[in-house]
């Protein structure tokens, strides 16, 4: 019985990531719960189990009294006598480990001893399962697609199953079950019946995570990505930054001819990635930013977090992107107020000089001068802009 209750603990220990140590005390505690079960008390009970042998053994620690008459409570007391059958130096006033014979153990108290140690497994399997995501917190793990619960999906991750809320699907994306799904652990907390794991397909760290998986040189450190910008099921931009002069940060990302980039894509389901370089210059990151429009002229505030930005007339509703999008994610990605206009727009501005966002030495070119009206982009701030079919078309190449 021993070498098999030791097999056992030992496939538990594999199976479920449970300690021995924590099933060795759920034994010990299960047999003094059989001790109250079978004789009224346990106060004065002890077990012993050999974590190497796994043996055990159960006693009742008793006050030795003279006489079997001076006996008032017989699960607490033992007469000298019988004292000196267990422990031939025993006397008066000792106290004395009298052993008990767990197969004497009722039905009743069996059952409740097998409880507390399946109680036990149940708890400590819970507490593993709930370490093992915890430590997934903020990272990405895959799942398969398990069934709906109202307009919620639950995932089967392994040993748990996740929810992914509807606020945390994207937008268009189809679930069927069987499907397999890398998901972002949003959150993870222990319940009564066990780990509550909430995860996402719409947190901007998605996208990073994915990165970082697919991308040795940021794995390594030699690329750093600074800044993220997301609009679930549509556009992401990123920006990274090379520690390596050597290295081009951008390059590295994409991968040859778009390798690195387009499975992230593809995990994403067709979600468009501009990979852009970081610049310390707020003017050129703004410019990165807008990305793929071109820029005229960059005038960044660092004190006020805003910038006006100047563009070709053909290239304004491509800076401004569809429906504001461009400009509201390089918003987001550096973290300024946007202010975009044409050439024209600027040119006929009133107030507008170029030479007030020059140093003397900067050159300008005069057909800039003029007024210059407001007109910030921001997170949920969108101007409408007409455009034609033309400029409409190479936006959304």
């Amino acid at each position: 019985m021993s070498k098999e209750l030791m097999d056992a603990l030992t496939l538990l220990e594999k199976e479920k990531n449970i300690s021995k140590d924590s099933l060795f005390d759920a034994i010990e505690n299960s047999l003094i719960t059989a001790c109250k079960n079978n004789f009224g008390k346990a106060d004065n009970i002890r077990v012993e189990v050999d974590r190497e042998s796994c043996d055990f053994k159960c006693f009742a620690e008793k006050e030795v009294v003279e006489t079997a008459d001076d006996v008032m409570d017989p699960q607490i007391e033992i007469s000298l006598d019988d004292a000196k059958k267990i422990n031939k130096k025993a006397k008066v006033g000792d106290m004395v480990d009298v052993p008990l014979n767990s197969k004497e153990f009722g039905r009743i108290a069996t059952q409740n001893a097998k409880n507390v140690i399946l109680q036990k497994i149940r708890e400590e399997e819970r507490g593993a399962i709930y370490n093992e995501y915890f430590e997934k917190e903020h990272d990405i793990v895959t799942g398969v697609v398990q069934r709906f619960i109202g307009k919620n999906v639950s995932i089967n991750l392994g040993r748990a199953d996740a929810i992914l809320n509807e606020n945390e699907q994207v937008k268009g994306e189809v679930y069927r079950p069987t499907q397999r799904l890398r998901v972002y652990v949003l959150e993870v907390k222990n319940g009564s019946k066990g780990p509550r794991i909430l995860v996402s397909r719409t947190h901007p760290d998605l996208v990073k995570r994915l990165f970082e998986q697919e991308v040795a040189e940021i794995q390594d450190g030699t690329v750093e990505i600074k800044s993220i910008a997301r609009e679930a099921g549509s556009r992401t931009k990123i920006a990274v930054y090379s520690n390596n002069p050597n290295v081009d940060a951008v390059g590295a990302c994409v991968g040859v001819n778009g390798a690195r980039v387009n499975l992230i894509v593809d995990e994403l389901g067709g979600e468009k990635i501009d990979v852009v370089s970081w610049d310390e210059n707020p003017g050129n990151l703004i410019q990165n930013a807008l990305s793929p429009a071109k820029i005229v002229a960059v005038f960044a505030d660092p004190d006020e977090k805003s910038a006006k930005v100047v563009v070709p007339d053909y290239q304004l509703s491509l800076a401004i992107g569809k429906e504001g999008q461009n400009a509201r994610l390089a918003a987001r990605l550096t973290g300024y107020k946007i202010d975009i206009k044409s050439e024209t727009q600027a040119k006929d501005a009133v107030g507008f000089r170029m030479e007030d966002y020059l140093d003397d030495e900067d050159e300008y070119d005069e057909e800039y001068e003029g007024e210059y009206e407001e007109g910030e982009y921001e997170e949920g701030e969108v101007s409408e802009v007409e455009t034609d079919e033309e400029t409409e078309a190479s936006e959304e190449e």
